[in-house]
């Protein structure tokens, strides 16, 4: 049986958090002894995760300046103090601290893997590092880094040259459980079938840019396009758009539903799904709602195409509101189009098969 360790610095409300505990509760306990470990005890999806996996943590709590902290210390002196046994393999799932630390592994036998889930953007993702050349030098100790999308990798190659150790491995999803939870009655919220209604699930950050989805649904609700738009998640702008939905007068058709634990009974119940994201990997609320069989309008961002095709599965515009925009009005207008990809979504679905994802993921642990 192989040691395998994954390290990812929270269980928060991340998409790359959440897949982790679907792969992870997925894999074969009779091939590997798995241990999750986080930096930090925290986040939500901890309760998700099987009784049977291994779980530790560095730190009961996060604290200011964390990534400072580490920085003040050699990878290979943050290895042994903080994680010190020898496994088979051992997994950073997130890019930034746990790279880092995995990178001080000692043991030359023990296979190491670097998880990216988003597009590179090295004056946020050096800030663990210090130097880029440290950055460089921590990736090259690493047997393979995987990436969620093509683009993902396209985009680390882009800024710290080709690599001859990089490859592709799409997220884990839970479909079995995800159609499973759809099913559960609404019990907290009546949606109504008079008008279309919009989705979309994701943290309430800047990277989603739930402002210029909020512009956008308030412009056509001004021109006379009937519709509500529906937002799971929480964030640090949870505030901000709260009070643009407020000072626009749009409480009754723009609402933002907090953090859910099952957020597929919402979705199900819904006729769109939207991803107005300037950054993602390979969204897994987008892979969600083509499970629901959803018709999908999203911005063109990383791994999009590799999920939807030239648009084929999915309505897919350029990354800026005004296209954005184009692109939804057309979807709600256009009822011939909206049942094409509502067809689409569900034929799709078959490509985000849990077994197929978890099967490739092993064959490089």
């Amino acid at each position: 049986m192989k040691k395998v360790l994954f390290f990812i610095d929270t269980l928060g409300y991340g998409g790359a958090e959440k897949v982790l505990v679907n792969l992870i509760n997925k894999m074969d306990k009779e091939k590997y002894d798995i241990t999750l470990m986080t930096i930090f005890d925290s986040g939500v999806n901890k309760q998700f995760l099987d009784k049977n996996v291994n779980y530790k943590f560095i730190f009961k709590k996060v604290f200011r300046g964390n990534v400072m902290f580490f920085k003040l210390f050699s990878p290979e002196f943050l290895y042994k103090k903080y994680i010190g046994e020898k496994y088979d393999t051992v997994v950073s799932y997130l890019e930034g601290n746990t790279t880092r630390i995995l990178s001080g592994c000692p043991y030359e036998d023990t296979r190491k893997l670097a998880w990216i889930h988003v597009e590179m953007d090295m004056k946020t993702r050096l800030y663990p590092y210090r130097s880029l050349k440290e950055c460089k030098e921590c990736y090259k100790k690493f047997d393979k880094i995987v990436g969620v999308s093509g683009t993902v990798i396209d985009s680390f190659e882009s800024q710290l040259g080709k690599w001859d150790t990089t490859t592709v491995r799409y997220n884990t999803v839970d479909t079995d459980y995800i159609k499973e939870c759809a099913n559960e009655p609404l019990e907290d919220l009546e949606i109504g079938k008079d008008i279309p209604n919009l989705i979309s699930v994701g943290r309430l950050i800047e990277q989603k840019s739930y402002k210029r989805l909020l512009r956008i649904h308030k412009r056509l609700v001004d021109e006379g396009l009937k519709h509500r738009l529906y937002i799971i998640g929480t964030g640090e702008q949870r505030d901000a758009l709260q009070k643009y939905i407020k000072d626009n007068n749009l409480e009754d058709t723009a609402y933002l539903l907090g953090f859910k634990d099952n957020p597929w009974k919402y979705e199900s119940k819904m006729d769109m799904f939207v991803c107005s994201s300037i950054k993602e990997g390979f969204s897994t609320a987008v892979t969600e709602a083509l499970i629901l069989g959803l018709p999908v309008v999203t911005t063109l961002c990383s791994g999009m195409k590799e999920m939807l095709g030239e648009s084929e599965f999915g309505l897919i515009t350029d990354n800026d509101e005004e296209a954005l925009y184009e692109g939804i009005k057309k979807m709600l207008k256009d009822k011939e189009l909206f049942e094409n990809y509502k067809t689409k979504s569900k034929e799709r679905s078959d490509f985000f098969s849990w077994k197929k994802t978890v099967e490739k993921t092993e064959e490089i642990l």
